[in-house]
């Protein structure tokens, strides 16, 4: 249980440093003891003002500072209570003082959930004052706090690599698979690039239409001449002989011609002697 440690001092002790004729003592004894009274019923803002009314007169007076802290905390005013704290052990005359200003700064940590900072604080505490059961419950809590507080952000730490490492992970599949989404896409570019080159050759293979039209005039000429009517035959006059008969009488004649030529030529063989041949 976190409890704050308060001093309402009557009797006040002069420092060395002081003299009754550089600060009135009584006033700053007066302001703090009706401070005091404020705080205890409650009237916070008007106990800060008697406080501040004997720092006014007396900057170091550790009960002024210690109280007005106690006041800060109260009102939840968590930063402006740590600077009276620390002021306070600073200045503090003896180890009682340092023991509750280090106390209740361990306390404003706590509720601020700075662990670390509460657990220093309990220690110097214990330091001033090793006894003080209060001050080494508190100390005990912070520490057990803090340890739990390590092991969270470890697991913490742990589940965020594990998360980034999926994340990773994720991303390495990811880009695999585009990968091979733009691999699949690149084979089907390269296959309809064949494609087209096949297009491409077998128009070349093709007709130019001129070629065609070429055909088409030869077709329709021979068509054109199949379709023409043939002459007829002339019939041969009387009196004279037809083609075709005067064709067969020069195909005669010289069957006939040949015939001669041939007994001719078959004479002249038998007429000529063959040398070296002896008559017995």
């Amino acid at each position: 249980m976190q409890q704050l440690k308060f001093v309402f001092l009557i009797a006040v002790l002069f420092s060395s440093g002081h003299t009754m004729g550089q600060v009135d003592e009584a006033e700053v004894t007066n302001a703090i003891v009706s401070g005091n009274e404020k705080a205890q019923e409650a009237a916070n803002t008007a106990a800060e003002v008697d406080y501040r009314k004997a720092l006014a007169l007396d900057p170091k007076r550790t009960e002024a500072q210690f109280n007005l802290a106690n006041n800060h905390y109260a009102g939840a005013h968590y930063d402006e209570a740590a600077q009276r704290y620390f002021l306070t052990q600073k200045n503090a005359a003896n180890r009682s003082a340092k023991h509750s200003a280090f106390h209740n700064l361990g306390n404003v940590h706590m509720q601020n959930k700075d662990y670390a900072k509460a657990v220093e604080s309990y220690k110097n505490a214990l330091r001033n004052n090793p006894m003080d059961d209060e001050t080494r419950y508190n100390y005990a809590l912070a520490k057990s706090l803090l340890e739990d507080e390590q092991q969270q952000n470890q697991q913490q730490d742990q589940n965020d690599d594990k998360n980034q490492n999926k994340d990773q992970n994720q991303e390495q599949n990811q880009d695999q698979d585009n990968n091979k989404d733009q691999d699949q896409d690149s084979d089907q570019e390269e296959e309809g690039e064949d494609g087209e080159d096949k297009e491409d050759e077998n128009e070349g293979d093709e007709k130019d239409p001129k070629d065609d039209k070429k055909d088409q005039d030869k077709d329709q000429k021979d068509a054109d001449k199949n379709d023409k009517p043939q002459q007829p035959k002339q019939q041969p006059k009387e009196g004279q002989l037809s083609p075709e008969q005067i064709k067969s009488l020069l195909e005669a004649m010289n069957n006939q011609e040949k015939k001669v030529q041939d007994k001719v030529n078959a004479k002249k063989a038998k007429g000529i002697p063959v040398k070296g041949k002896k008559d017995w």
